[in-house]
Formats: structure tokens, sequence, C-alpha cells
């Protein structure tokens, strides 16, 4: 069906170029249009253009019925080069704009305030030309039907591409001679999707500990052994892929596939640091890499990237730690160990003081993202991608003197540039570099005759120098919008890396990050969660993904600071998610309500990728859930939710590997650690673990890499009472002889409890 419809427009014309995309753009203010009522950055971006555009909403879509004209949509987000090259080159163009203003109704979305939206079109596009990206340009029936579907379209036929001017013509060309025929196609497209999204899973479909060697064998063949990472250029972090390697050696970790997992993200969190996607003085990972090599980044850096990748570096960390570790290839000291340890912990911290510095509101909340372009100079309009983070070896030499030498042998820097041959397209880089770890402690101090002390001090003075430079460079634009989901993500980071790292701080950024969302994404008489907040909260209630991360970071945060209205909010969420969310006839979760009519499509995600699928998550919620409330229900819904994923898994096993994370937890026997003992009343609004016992046996248990427990503190106060509700064995457990006590159970059947921390380490490490 769709080549004929593609044949009907275009003979031979393509209709979608995969180009993703990032970067500012400013138009002439002698235009407003509507998107100057908006709040999102991304429309106002476009609120001065000569194009007449609309927010999606019912007054663009009476015009497109009234005057039976199609909808021209265009879908992208505020750091989106890409997005913005196409502004430039085609929204800010008056000629353009008239074609566009006289044939079409023309509409602006945000994808991250509107993903439901965006998810609709963009399965449209990938299902009719088999890719897709940002900037997405969709032409739509007046009832919302997509008929025609693109990405980027330079401004004239360039590259082998039709000109964005030629493909409108053409289009409103075709909708004048047969918008009745185009019209039923469009239905037909939504109906073939509909029927897609709700067709029944396969009987022989069954989840079991295969899925598990079968998503391993896929990772592995696609691993690149020499530069880490997987596939070739381009080259995406993907964190959910790191998540389920851990989780499937942590499983076996004696045998040779579980070895070679651990292998395969310890070396790819290790390239990945090394490289140029690392922001090496600011902190913080750009979104992707260009090249196999981690060198060359697309610049943008993603709220969501910064939480998913702290998450694994703190894994990996935990991991690191086990005594019992095999050293990787190329390593047999303890010293050489112990190096990788405080690789990990640094790059965690980097990302989360970088999140913690520039991307964190006053009240608490974090901001969305950071463009890729930015301006070359204050006061002038030239702009291009990476300025803010690239280097000329004249501005290394003249910022750093003496130590200039050692710095640029330590991170590649080159007289006419470091871009790899084949990485710059467009030629931006030339003569510029991009930081790269290009030889370790160890070879820049024996290069230059250092002790490696030495060396480690003189690069950190040259970063520290280098980032006070650039700090007075014109900032990338940031995107403000404080996102429920992400934030979500975010505040599991931070509750996280409060634990493993034993800083208080971090325990303060996720609370106060919770307590900001609490506040103003949700509604405590509706019980709703609401999309995004800037300057105010948004209308866009919360979508299946911002209930899922969010309650994941409600109960990270109870198990970080062992305030139990964390938990209790994290139940709340889990029952409205239920409610408006949950399949009942066939398990998962649709991704939207079904309230707003505009939506043609309720869709379940069945794909873990940049981020993970709402499914994914909220299974391992409703397992950790059922754990903490010993309720069957949840445990019930959980599996139910995983089995109709199993089609997805039986055929591809690592499309979904955050739900593979979920299937291991739902295939194993959870663990309950309750910690017996005192903490002293919250301080500020933050619970501290300031009784020595208790707090010993605390950074014992955070030592271990355990995915598969729940942590709970029995303090004889509000918190054991609320779990002496659901569960008989609680109140009976107690300190011991006036010492802070450790029961460790499963199925809450406990082993003798101690209260010594390295008796504790003995029972944690028992596999």
């Amino acid at each position: 069906m769709f080549s004929l419809l593609q044949r009907f427009f275009f003979a031979g014309l393509p209709l979608m170029f995969g180009v993703a995309a990032t970067g500012p753009g400013k138009a002439s203010s002698e235009f407003t249009n509507r998107l100057a009522r908006e709040r999102s950055p991304y429309l106002l971006q476009h609120a001065h253009n000569p194009v007449d555009w609309y927010p999606w909403g019912e007054e663009a879509f009476a015009k497109a019925r009234r005057e039976n004209k199609p909808i021209f949509l265009s879908i992208g987000y505020s750091t989106c080069h890409w997005c913005h090259v196409m502004a430039h080159e085609s929204f800010e163009n008056e000629e353009t704009a008239a074609i566009m203003n006289r044939e079409f109704v023309n509409i602006k979305v945000d994808r991250e305030e509107r993903p439901d939206v965006d998810r609709v079109y963009m399965t449209f596009v990938q299902a009719t030309t088999g890719g897709g990206g940002w900037p997405m340009s969709v032409w739509l029936t007046p009832d919302l039907k997509p008929f025609v579907g693109g990405t980027y379209f330079p401004p004239v036929d360039r590259y082998g591409q039709p000109g964005f001017t030629k493909v409108l013509e053409r289009i409103a060309a075709a909708w004048k001679q047969d918008n009745e025929k185009i019209a039923k196609q469009g239905s037909k497209i939504v109906e073939a999707l509909r029927e897609s999204q709700n067709a029944q899973p396969e009987a022989a479909a069954k989840i079991d500990d295969q899925l598990f060697q079968t998503a391993y064998e896929q990772l592995s063949r696609s691993f690149d052994d020499k530069e880490g990472g997987f596939g070739t250029a381009p080259k995406f972090p993907r964190p959910v892929s790191l998540n389920f390697l851990t989780r499937f050696y942590s499983r076996d970790p004696k045998s040779e596939s579980g070895k070679h997992a651990l292998e395969m993200d310890l070396v790819t969190l290790r390239k990945m640091a090394a490289g140029g996607m690392h922001d090496h003085l600011g902190g913080g990972f750009h979104r992707y890499s260009v090249d196999r090599y981690w060198h060359v980044p697309h610049f943008e850096k993603m709220l969501y990237d910064q939480a998913q990748l702290a998450s694994a570096y703190l894994d990996a960390l935990q991991i690191t730690n086990d005594p019992h570790l095999n050293p990787l290839p190329g390593q047999g000291e303890e010293g050489a160990k112990r190096q990788v340890r405080d690789e990990f912990e640094a790059v965690a911290r980097d990302i989360l003081d970088y999140v913690a510095r520039d991307m964190t509101s006053k009240g608490g909340g974090f901001f969305s993202a950071e463009d890729a372009d930015s301006l070359f100079e204050h006061g002038k309009p030239e702009h291009g991608e990476g300025a803010f983070y690239v280097w000329t070896e004249k501005q290394i030499d003249t910022a750093l003197g003496d130590d200039s030498s050692m710095f640029k042998f330590h991170y590649g820097v080159q007289p006419h540039g470091n871009a790899p041959e084949g990485s710059d397209p467009q030629d931006e880089f030339r003569g510029k570099n991009i930081l790269i770890g290009r030889h370790t402690i160890a070879e820049t101090a024996k290069h230059f005759k250092k002790s490696e002390d030495e060396a480690r001090q003189s690069l950190a003075r040259s970063r520290e120098r280098l980032l006070s430079i650039r700090n007075k460079r014109p900032r990338p634009h940031l995107d403000d919008k404080i996102i429920a989901a992400w934030n979500g993500l975010m505040i599991s980071a931070y509750a996280r890396a409060a634990q493993i790292l034993d800083e208080p701080r971090y325990l303060e950024s996720a609370t106060r990050a919770a307590k900001f969302l609490r506040s103003n994404l949700y509604d405590e008489k509706s019980k709703l969660l609401f999309r995004n907040y800037r300057e105010s909260r948004s209308d866009i209630e919360g979508f299946a993904d911002d209930y899922a991360f969010v309650i994941q970071g409600a109960l990270d945060l109870y198990e970080a600071s062992f305030e139990i209205e964390w938990l209790k909010f994290a139940i709340e969420l889990q029952e409205t998610q239920d409610r408006l969310f949950f399949d009942e006839k066939a398990g998962g979760y649709f991704s939207t309500s079904g309230k707003d009519k505009s939506v043609v499509l309720r869709m379940k995600d069945d794909n873990d990728s940049a981020e993970p699928a709402a499914s994914s998550i909220a299974a391992l919620n409703l397992l950790r859930l059922a754990q903490f409330r010993d309720d069957k229900k949840l445990d019930e819904r959980a599996r139910k939710t995983i089995d109709a994923f199993a089609p997805t898994l039986s055929h591809f096993a690592s499309a979904m590997p955050q739900m593979l994370v979920a299937v291991d937890y739902s295939l194993s026997k959870p663990s309950q650690i309750i910690i017996a003992g005192k903490i002293d009343p919250p301080k500020d609004g933050f619970a501290v673990a300031n009784n020595e016992q208790t707090k010993a046996l605390l950074k014992e248990v955070h030592h271990h890499f355990l995915p598969k427990k729940i942590l709970i503190l029995a303090d004889g106060g509000e918190g054991q009472q609320f779990f002496s509700e659901k569960n008989e064995a609680i109140p009976a457990m107690s300190p011991i002889d006036g010492k802070s006590a450790a029961y460790v159970c499963e199925n809450f059947t406990c082993k003798a409890p101690v209260t010594d921390p390295k008796a504790l380490g003995n029972l944690l490490s028992v596999p």
C-alpha cells in the first residue's frame, strides 16, 4: 500500500531523508505568528517566521477543514541542529513561506512537549520510508491522516534530494487534482498502522531464560571490540543496552558469556569517557558520535542522556568494586583496576556536577537540553555547531603556556585540527580540535618524564584554565523546559549516586527535584501528573513515560533517603498510571490516555531506544512495588506487561533491553534487605543516616551491585509502621542487643540478622 501511495505522488521522488538534527534560529521580528503566544522554546524560535504557523490544536484543524486544505506538520525541538538549518533555509524565506501559507495550514509541534503527536507521525514516516529523524515533515489531510512524510528537505535540489519548494508545489497540485483519493489513502494508512498496533500476541511467543542469551548474542555480533559501542558510525550511547549487559553479567559472573557481556559494557564506557563525545572540560556527554571512534560528536546535550549515562557509570563502579572481578583484558594489577574504578567514579561525578551547575533551575527542576550550535563571538550573528567546545592549537598554546605541550599530547590536539577524515562533511571543524583522550595518564607522564601525580595535576590545572576561558564564550541555547519524565530519570541518577558515592549533596539535588515536580507538575486533587513546566505548568497531561520515570525516581529516592513520603508518592502515581494507560485486555501500557481525540493512534512503545519504553520501566516499577508492599496484584500486572511484549522479544530480543532487565527481575528471587536502625530526624528536609552503625551497614549494601533487591529502613517510626500494614514480618525486625542489624531475605523469609558490615558483605556476596 505504501509503495503505491508513494508512486501516486512523485514518480520516483524520495519522500524522506534521514538526517537527525540540532542549533538556534533567529528570524526577523517583522513577522509574528500565533507561536508567539506559546511557551515552548522551540515554538518561540519560529514565532517570527513569515510562515503562518499554528500550534497543534483545534484552531488549525478547523481552518484546514473549512478551507479543505492539507496540513503541513513540522515537528522538531529547540536544540535540533537540522531543524535550525531547515528553518534558516526555508521557513525564514518569504517566497517559500508564501507557498506554504497559500497552499497549506502549517502546524509546528515541539516533540518534547507532545511526544504523542510525534510518535504517531514518526511511525508513519518510518513505515513508509524505512527511517526517521528531525526535523520531521509530514503532510496530513484535514482530519489529521498522514499521506506524505519525510525529515529534512533542502531548499533546492541537492545531494540527489528534491528541493522543499518543489515538494510543496507537487503535493499542492496532487491535492487539488484528487484530494478525495488522497484522503481515502490517508485513512487506509492510519487503519493499517492501527491494525499493526492491535495485532494479537503470538501463542508461541514465551518469556524464558533463552531471551537473555539471544539478546546477548545479538549485541555481541554488533559490538565494536576495538572502539566499544555497537555498530559503526554514527554511534549512540544507548544506555539501555548497557543496563542489560550488566544484569546479564550478574546472572552468571563466571560464565564466558557473562564475562564478555561485562567486557562489552566496561570497554564501551571507557571508550566513551575518553572520546570527544565526552565534554572533558565541563562534564557531561553530547548526544552521539558521527564516527566510530566517539571523536566528533553531535554537540547537543540532552538531560535524558546525562541521567542514564550517570547511572551506567555508577553500575560499572559498583561492579568493579567487587574484589573477585576478573581483570579486564590488558589489566592485571590491582592498581590498574583501582584506576578504572576511579575513572568510572570521576565520569559519574562530572555528569552530575555538570547537570547541577548548568541544567538545574533555581527551584530544583532539571532543564531539558543544551544546543549543539552557538555564536562564534558575542555580538556577531555567525554561529556554528560545536563553536562553544572546539579549540585551535593557537588558542590552547596562548592559554596554557608551558603546560600546553602535555595537554596537547594527552588530548590529541593537532596544528590543523583533529577531526578524522570523513567526519566533518560540512567542513565546520577545519583547523579546530575536539578534545579526546589520546593517551592515558601513565603514557602522558612517561612521555614527559613526569610522575603520574604531576601529569594529573598539570592536566587538571589546564582543564580548569580552559574551562574558565570557555565560560566567557557565547553559551549554546538552553532549552529550559522542565519535563517530568526526564526529571524522573535524573532523580534516579542523583539518588543512586548519593548511595554509591556517599554524597549528601546528590541526595539534596534528587530531593529538591522531586519536591519541584510534586509541587509544580502534580495535581493533588485529580492525582494527575503534567508533562512539563516553563514559567508555569503546561496544560499537557503526562504520558505513560512521565509516570513510569517519575515513579522510578521516587522509588530510588526512597531507598536513598528512607523518607516514606516518596514511596507513598510512587504508589499514588502508579495507581493513576494503571487507571489511565494500562491495557487490561492485552497487558502493557499505552503511551497516551486516549483523552485527546486529535491523536489518531493510541500506541504502545515496543522499543527501548534513546529513552526506555514506558512499559519497560513500568514493569520493573511494579515488580519493585510488589516487593515493597507484598502485593501479588502488582506482581501479576508486571508479568502481564512483560507478556504483552513477548512477540517483540522473541523476534528481536535486543530491541527491548530494558524490558529484559524487568524480565530478569521477574524470573529471579528478588531479595529484601531491611536495615533495622535509627537515622537522625530530617535536617532541612533531608533524612541523613547519621547513626554510625546504620551508616556502616548501608555503606556495605551500596558497595555491592545488587540490581534485584529492595532496601527498607526499619526505624521503629512511620516508615516501619507503613510497611507493617502489608507485611507481618516487618514489625519484628529490630536492632540486636542495641546494635543496628541487617536482615537479608527472600520473600521476607530471612537469614539470621547480622550487625557487622563484613558479615553483611559475606551474605551479599553469596550467589
